[in-house]
Formats: C-alpha cells, sequence, structure tokens
C-alpha cells in the first residue's frame, strides 16, 4: 500500500480523497495556488505545497509543478481527482515514467476512451449499442449534409475532444447545418485547441443514464448500479440520482453488462463511468467513458455503502476486485450547490461568505471545502458543495432533500439552492416525468 499520496487537485474531491486517505492510515500531501491558500484541503493534508498563482495553467495544469512537489515531499503515488489532469495521458504517462503511480487507469486506456471517435469504435467492437452517425470526424460541411440526410434530423455535432458542453450543436434542419458546423468547430478549438468534430443522430427526450464501474489490474470489471444524470443546463450536470425512476430490472441488467463489457474490452484498470443515452422506448446507446472519478461519485455511495475512493487507491495498489455487480437497495440523490445566481441566468457569483450552515440528521451528507469567511475565488469551477440525502424509497429522498436545502444556510453569495428548492416541489420531477431537455421548457423563477 502507498505510504503518501499527493492529491493533484483542489476544493470539494482533495478534501474527499485526504479523508479517505487517512482512514487507510496514508499521508497525504495537498497542492495548492495561492487563490486557495484559505481551502480546507490546504488545512486537512498532512503536507501542502504551493504550487504557483490562481492560473490553472500555471498551478493545477503545471505538470511540472505539480511533479516538484512529488519530489519534495517523497509522495509515491498521485490521486488526481477529477478534472483538471483527471484524464491527461501524458501526465499519466509521465507519472509512470518517473516512478510514481497515477491512481486511475493506464495512459494507453485514457487514450482509447479520452477521444470519443476511438472510444465509439472500441465499443462497436466490443458489441455495445452506440448511436447511429460518423464512423471518424467530420471533413467538411457536404460529407456532413449527405450523411444527416441519411440517419435523419435532427442530428447533433460533437467535438472529438469535448466535454461539458463545449462544441456541441443540434442541427434540426439542412439549412442550418453550415452555421451551426461552423460554431461547434470553433467553439471546439477555442476550449479544447482541437477542432475535430463528429456527428451523431440526436435523441429526442433522452435519460442520461451512467453506470459506475470498476475494474482491477487482473482483467476482472464489475459495476454498480446507475446513475440518472438527466437534470442538466446546458449539458452540465444539476440533480443526481440513484436508482433512476426510469430503469427497469431487465434495463439494468443489459445496461450493466454492456458497461463491464466496456471495460473487459480494454482491460480497464480504476474506477470509471460508462455513460448511456436511453430513448423514451428504454433502447440504450454508449455515450463516452469517464476514465477517473465523478463529482456524482457519491450517490452509489450513499446506495450500496461502498467507498468508491478507497476501492481506486486499492487498485491502484495491485489489490483484486470483489467482481460482484451491485444492484441498489436504497436511494440517494445529490443536489449541487453553485456559487451562481439562478435569478440571473445562473451567473457565477464569487465573493467571501458571510454565513454558512450545512444541515445534518440522518442520511443528509454534505461534500464541501467552504465554511463562513472563506472567499470563493473567481478562477475554478463554481460548484461549492453536493447535498446528498439517502432513504428507503425516492419520495422520503426527496423530502429529505426538501427539509435539508430549507436548512442549507449561505450568505454573502448567491446560490443555487433556490432552484433546487423549487425541482424538489415540481409534480413532474417528483413523479420521475424528466428527461435531459426537461429544464429547457420548465420555467422555474415562476414555479
Amino acid at each position: 500500500m502507498f505510504k503518501k499520496i499527493l492529491i493533484a487537485n483542489r476544493g470539494e474531491i482533495a478534501l474527499r480523497i485526504i479523508r479517505t486517505c487517512k482512514e487507510m492510515g496514508i499521508k497525504t500531501v495537498a497542492i495548492y495556488s495561492t487563490a486557495d491558500a484559505e481551502s480546507l484541503h490546504v488545512r486537512f493534508a498532512d503536507e501542502a505545497v504551493c504550487i504557483g498563482p490562481p492560473a490553472s495553467s500555471e498551478s493545477y495544469l503545471n505538470i511540472p509543478r505539480i511533479m516538484a512537489a512529488v519530489e519534495i515531499t517523497n509522495a509515491d503515488a498521485i490521486h488526481p481527482g477529477y478534472g483538471f489532469l483527471a484524464e491527461n495521458a501524458g501526465f499519466a504517462e509521465i507519472c509512470k515514467d518517473y516512478g510514481i503511480k497515477f491512481i486511475g487507469p493506464t495512459p494507453d486506456q485514457i487514450r482509447s476512451m479520452g477521444d470519443k471517435i476511438t472510444a465509439k469504435e472500441t465499443m462497436l467492437r466490443a458489441k455495445v449499442p452506440c448511436i447511429p452517425g460518423t464512423e471518424g470526424l467530420l471533413t467538411d460541411v457536404k460529407t456532413g449534409k449527405g450523411l444527416a440526410a441519411e440517419i435523419g434530423y435532427p442530428v447533433i455535432l460533437k467535438a472529438t475532444a469535448g466535454g461539458g458542453g463545449k462544441g456541441m450543436r443540434i442541427v434540426w434542419k439542412e439549412s442550418e447545418f453550415e452555421s451551426q458546423w461552423d460554431n461547434a468547430r470553433r467553439e471546439a478549438k477555442a476550449s479544447f485547441s482541437n477542432d475535430g468534430i463528429y456527428m451523431e443522430k440526436y435523441i429526442e427526450e433522452p435519460r442520461h443514464i451512467e453506470i459506475q464501474v470498476a475494474g482491477d489490474q487482473f482483467g476482472k470489471a464489475c459495476h454498480m448500479s446507475e446513475r440518472d444524470c438527466s437534470i442538466q443546463r446546458r449539458h452540465q450536470k444539476l440533480v443526481e440520482e440513484s436508482p433512476s425512476p426510469f430503469m427497469t430490472p431487465e434495463l439494468r441488467e443489459k445496461m450493466g453488462m454492456a458497461a463491464v463489457k466496456a471495460c473487459e474490452a480494454i482491460s480497464y484498470e480504476g474506477v470509471g463511468t460508462v455513460e448511456f443515452l436511453v430513448d423514451k422506448h428504454r433502447n440504450f446507446y454508449f455515450m463516452e467513458m469517464n476514465t477517473r472519478i465523478q463529482v456524482e461519485h457519491t450517490v452509489t455511495e450513499e446506495v450500496i455503502d461502498f467507498d468508491l475512493i478507497k476501492e481506486q487507491i486499492k487498485i491502484a495498489a495491485g489489490i483484486p476486485i470483489s467482481g460482484k455487480n451491485y444492484i441498489p437497495e436504497l436511494f440517494a440523490m445529490e443536489c449541487r450547490i453553485n456559487a451562481e445566481d439562478p435569478y440571473n441566468d445562473f451567473r457565477p457569483s464569487p465573493g467571501r461568505i458571510t454565513s454558512f450552515h450545512s444541515p445534518k440528521g440522518h442520511g443528509v451528507r454534505v461534500d464541501t471545502h467552504v465554511y463562513a469567511g472563506y472567499t470563493i475565488p473567481p478562477y475554478y469551477d463554481s460548484m461549492i458543495a453536493k447535498l446528498i440525502t439517502r432513504a428507503r424509497t425516492r419520495e422520503e429522498t426527496i423530502l429529505k432533500m426538501e427539509r435539508a436545502l430549507d436548512e442549507f444556510v449561505i450568505e454573502g453569495i448567491k446560490t443555487t439552492v433556490p432552484f433546487h428548492q423549487k425541482l424538489m416541489r415540481n409534480e413532474d420531477f417528483r413523479k420521475g416525468n424528466f428527461h435531459t431537455g426537461f429544464l429547457n421548457t420548465w420555467d422555474f423563477k415562476n414555479a
């Protein structure tokens, strides 16, 4: 087992990893930018190293500075968390070259699933259902229009190096194709320095359902059931839950085994998530694989009583997984609490938190790195907390979430708490009648 792990991340996820390491008797090293000097992950790690100014490119994405921190602290492993360098094959390769264990998949596995075109080709070979679309990158507008006419509108253009909804455009008819093609390429180039675009059939009113998976160094893989992530705004998840109210036992079995197949196809090592779109007829299609821990991993932890960070570390240390496929016996839901003003188009709201009280009680969990007096910097993702509730039924879980949201006090900044409070009272949401476009049609401001 590792003696000391450097956490190449910040905030909530860094603190989450520190907690598990302490419970495993492993020393921790926090890295931080000057903007994060007062963050709780810095306070609770055994050691902390400042690696640069606020800009991510000069701190959390600066590989030479991170490796220097590894060297001066004698860490023997790196946990990348999510975001930043978590799915950077080059970083994983450098760790390997320096004899530092990267807690995650191998560089080749990251490459095979990180590029969406390569991932789709891999899944087709493994006989995992995929959305109809291009077999490779689209090279020009004329070819795209021809294929779109063949598979039928609407279609969706996606950046091959994309994520977070960047470089993604829906085309409803041929007359829109060229302008949307230009928009998607321009945004992809600006966001990822890669303007490669591919095209798929656009699935209308889909559910976004993902399967949590784990694979060890001995070729064994298993799934840990599903999470429904369909409540989204501009392709950014806001609420996640497990089990999905849309799922049937038969569909869970099929999707779970498809996700295991996906892992076995690349001999996947580590924890990860296989993401699917599911149409209203319960046909499912592979969308992408995230080769890292997810923000919403907490939901799965609550419904199967399992520490996924601990499992990550154990797999990286060469310990076999159980191989058991898990079925949830409880219900859990997560609301992402962002420093954003939901009444002003979710505009970011950095600043000083003047008062902070997190909800408590049976079946309530809050993962956060902030506190009263903490100043949220404007340089990073706006998520400041995750509120998770767990109960015996979905109805009880929602009622518990309502109570917990009412108890959540964050003053000095705007947050998404009011949005979530209204969502929990929405009749369609309570009945499970929603899809990824739900928020496009719901006027929550006047709800």
